[in-house]
């Protein structure tokens, strides 16, 4: 199988943003290494994480940035970006002092598929925080 020397082992940071314009960034907490939540960055969102160190996505539901943190105050600070070897999944590692998940958890990775039973869900976590008391309901 052909590589592409110049990306892999390369060290020039070239994202490959998917055909939507999108690049797939996982949160990871820099302390502990729990993963956080997965979302979507596009070359705008990108940029102004690196430029402000606060994480930025791109909502493909609202088909707007958003500013992890700016209704919650939930905020994450980018320690880290991490790239896979063919540049198309990035890794921040971030600084949080609450929960992400907007559902309340410390993580969106809150629950697990069942052994015995691969059709249900069993929760792993407990809520950190109240989501009604949170988010503004509009």
């Amino acid at each position: 199988m052909a590589t592409d020397n110049k990306i892999e082992l390369g060290t020039n940071f070239e994202p490959k943003f998917d055909a939507n314009g999108l690049i797939t960034a996982i949160s990871q907490d820099a302390k502990t290494g729990q993963i956080l939540m997965t979302a979507f960055m596009n070359k705008e969102a990108l940029d102004a994480t690196i430029k402000t160190g606060q994480a930025v996505f791109y909502s493909r539901s609202r088909k707007k940035l958003w500013k992890k943190g700016e209704e919650s105050g939930h905020f994450q600070k980018v320690k880290q970006i991490l790239v896979d070897c063919d540049q198309d999944c990035l890794i921040l590692k971030v600084e949080v002092d609450q929960g992400q998940c907007h559902v309340g958890y410390q993580s969106c990775f809150y629950r697990t598929v069942k052994k015995n039973n691969p059709k249900e869900l069993d929760f792993i976590a407990e809520k950190v925080y109240d989501p009604e008391k949170t988010y503004k309901k509009k």
